[in-house]
């Protein structure tokens, strides 16, 4: 029933405006909804019990969401178990519960194709040589991976030559490294690491060793949860100050997402915001009566993605509080919602991917 649903994967990811974004999302979230709620019984048990009734004109904020931490208690398909083709895995700390996400061929290839063509806005469309600052061991099972090792694998699609400059006990490969960076020299490069463990096992190594990389061109993409950062008082401009003065010459991008919603990222932009692309988009919401909020007001963030179909990830409530800061009208020049993360609501659950290792 989602024939030509998946006509978006041939769209630019950010050269759509407000009006027609949001009639585009509409159609295919009302689609996806229906799809769910015919293939999934959980799913439409719960929208039995929100009283969700599909209407000629819904708004984006009308249609049904569910918390995210539904899939730590559920394994929630709306694909037959032997169409799944991958299990995804959240990050979680020992003896917490982490989520299950069923992916089918289908999804697995839409969140691969948004993701590059979200990506290609910042780094284009030629390869790049690539230099993971992690261990090659994070990647190993192709078939029931974690969030750390999913996000590994679908980064390295983007570059070329891609090394990892750790080693199995997250010490840093120092001779292959170099022998890497001369060969490299002169070319632009993508990095790409989580964002403690860039801290941790990178930066601190290689101030010890008073040592920089001298990349002359670079990218550098993190991912992941800031609060051993935070505990250690590192702000977002010391730690991208850092990362500049032990690599060299590079731009540094955080960028957010979930293993609920893998492919419909939301990169930072030049300007330091995080950005909303036409596969996706944010809504806030108060945590007291789940009403959404206005342009620049704090609250509950709700993530939104045209992609999810093996497994109803479409509308999701997460942990994670924050503001949309305007739309349209980003300095960067790309368009769609951009929005501030605030950290997560108190008492929530530690997963990001960073913050999770060796707990």
């Amino acid at each position: 029933m989602l024939e030509g649903h998946t006509t978006y994967l041939g769209y630019e990811p950010y050269a759509m405006g407000r009006e027609e974004k949001r009639a585009f999302l509409a159609g295919c979230l009302r689609e996806l909804i229906a799809h769910h709620r015919e293939n999934c019984p959980e799913y439409a048990r719960l929208l039995e019990v929100l009283g969700y009734e599909d209407r000629a004109v819904m708004g984006l904020e009308e249609l049904p969401f569910i918390p995210v931490q539904l899939f730590k208690e559920f394994e929630l398909l709306s694909v037959p178990r032997e169409n799944v083709v991958k299990t995804m895995k959240s990050s979680g700390t020992t003896g917490q519960k982490r989520s299950q996400v069923f992916l089918d061929r289908p999804t697995a290839l839409a969140q691969s194709k948004c993701l590059a063509g979200i990506m290609a806005s910042y780094v284009g469309k030629k390869r790049l040589p690539m230099l993971i600052l992690d261990t090659e061991l994070a990647k190993k099972d192709p078939r029931m991976f974690s969030a750390r090792g999913a996000g590994i694998i679908g980064f390295s699609m983007f570059g070329r030559d891609v090394f990892f400059a750790l080693d199995e006990k997250m010490g840093i490969r120092w001779d292959e490294m170099q022998e890497w960076l001369e060969k490299h020299k002169g070319e632009r490069i993508i990095l790409f690491g989580y964002t403690y463990m860039i801290w941790q096992y990178v930066v601190k190594a290689l101030r010890k060793k008073g040592r920089c990389l001298g990349i002359e061109e670079g990218l550098l993409f993190h991912i992941g949860g800031w609060k051993k950062l935070q505990a250690e008082s590192v702000s977002a401009e010391e730690y991208n100050a850092s990362l500049r003065e032990v690599c060299g010459d590079i731009n540094v991008h955080n960028y957010y997402g979930m293993a609920e919603q893998l492919g419909s990222v939301f990169v930072e932009c030049e300007e330091g915001h995080m950005h909303c692309s036409i596969f996706s988009d944010v809504i806030i919401r108060s945590p007291y009566d789940f009403k959404s909020r206005n342009l620049g007001e704090e609250g509950l963030v709700e993530l939104l993605s045209v992609l999810p179909s093996s497994y109803p990830g479409h509308i999701l409530l997460t942990e994670d509080w924050g503001r949309i800061l305007g739309e349209d009208d980003c300095p960067c020049g790309r368009k769609g919602k951009y929005f501030q993360l605030l950290g997560r609501i108190k008492e929530a659950e530690v997963r990001g991917c960073s913050d999770t290792y060796g707990q």
